[in-house]
């Protein structure tokens, strides 16, 4: 699948390399544990508010004061929607943070392992906060990429090209000798075409869409 002339594989994280275990049960409890008891559904339909604003508002966390802002106002959108009945902003911030448990998907290992030994170099390019590094150094695999380029380091996000173009100078390498793999064609596909990148779809349902791989260790099979 990656032909002789690439040199590096630049990957998404969340749905491509790691995974948010469900939330809204830990949410819940911690909340709980704190003496505000919520509904199940209600603490759900908070968390979509929540992640709702995250996701409008991840590219402008690039530092330790733009993200601690980032997630005061998540944690207020949170507590607007659980109405009211949550401890103190700061408080329900730190909730909310502890809520948010990653995970790798059991295919990351083995195909990181294999690209590696075939000399390739590795990236992550994603939507995500300046937070990105720490939580992939959590995770145990943040020293297997030689560039790790969160959307907030440029200010935009896919699939707006520029946070591509961001991992391919850290690289050194050309747009024609990069692939690109994520799960959301709209921003990973897209913005990978807009930087000249080539890409490839994964897509961890049972009926994966066409042309798509279901496994990051399809990646190893194919030319050399």
């Amino acid at each position: 699948m990656i032909g002789p002339t690439i040199r590096a594989v630049l990957f998404d994280a969340s749905g491509t390399l790691i995974r948010l275990r469900p939330p809204a049960p830990l949410l819940r409890t911690a909340l709980r544990d704190e003496g505000f008891t919520h509904p199940e559904a209600r603490v759900a339909a908070a968390l979509r508010a929540e992640i709702a604003y995250y996701l409008a508002h991840h590219h402008e966390a690039s530092d330790d004061r733009t993200l601690q802002a980032l997630r005061r106002e998540c944690a207020s959108i949170l507590g607007d929607a659980l109405g009211g009945h949550h401890p103190p902003t700061e408080r329900l911030a730190q909730i909310l943070i502890g809520s948010l448990q990653f995970e790798l998907f059991p295919d990351v290992h083995p195909t990181l392992d294999g690209l590696s030994a075939r000399g390739l170099l590795l990236a992550v390019v994603s939507n995500w906060d300046c937070g990105l590094l720490d939580v992939l150094a959590g995770l145990g695999v943040a020293d297997r990429f030689a560039a790790i380029v969160p959307s907030a380091d440029v200010g935009v996000p896919k699939p707006q090209p520029a946070v591509f173009e961001a991992a391919l100078r850290r690289l050194r390498v050309e747009p024609s000798e990069a692939i690109h793999v994520g799960d959301r064609p709209e921003t990973d596909a897209a913005g990978a075409a807009a930087a000249g990148i080539g890409a490839v779809t994964i897509d961890r349902r049972v009926r994966a869409r066409q042309g798509s791989i279901s496994s990051l260790v399809a990646l190893l099979e194919g030319p050399r």
